[in-house]
């Protein structure tokens, strides 16, 4: 078999599997035989996928975004603040537990006492910002400002640092409340 003979029949083939593959994922997402229900985890394979394509995309995506090169307290205790009112719920905090009808979420929303450790300042905000699709992690850019959600990094930033006895003070004292007019 000459050389050129070869390589058609490889690339014919190498099309014909892709085609086969591409029509036998789409017949099976159409099929109805995926288990969506959140009672039954994902598979070991989906959860990869999934979370290796989130991490990528995350990364990816919070290239353009620009960190502040400090926090100050002030945005600390007012991403404290915000991080009650709008994420505690679902990630619970230091000493605090999330709330146990979260458990019943597939994927699991992930405590982020170590965020810091695990995404940078950029991606943090982006996360804040965007949401993370089929997770129940909503886009709070469309009811925090900017400044709010840089606040919700710094304390996520400040999370490891500060004692958990200052967290439930916080919290017992009424740091968040307004002040009456």
């Amino acid at each position: 078999m000459s050389r050129s003979k070869f390589l058609t029949g490889f690339l014919i083939g190498g099309v014909t599997a892709g085609v086969v593959a591409a029509v036998g994922a789409f017949a099976f997402s159409q099929s109805g035989l995926y288990n969506v229900g959140a009672a039954i985890p994902h598979t070991d394979f989906t959860e990869w996928l999934t979370q290796g394509t989130m991490i990528r995309s995350v990364r990816l995506h919070a290239k353009e975004v620009r960190a502040p090169e400090r926090f100050t307290d002030a945005q600390v205790v007012q991403g404290f603040c915000k991080y009650e009112t709008h994420c505690v719920t679902c990630h619970g905090a230091a000493g605090v537990a999330n709330e146990t009808w979260v458990n019943g979420m597939e994927p699991s929303p992930p405590y982020l006492l170590d965020a810091s450790r695990k995404w940078t300042r950029p991606q943090l905000f982006w996360i804040v910002s965007n949401g993370i699709k089929m997770t129940g992690m909503p886009a709070w850019r469309r009811s925090l400002t900017d400044d709010e959600m840089w606040s919700i990094v710094a304390y996520l930033e400040a999370t490891d640092r500060i004692p958990q006895a200052t967290f439930a003070r916080w919290r017992s004292s009424g740091v968040c409340k307004a002040p009456a007019l």
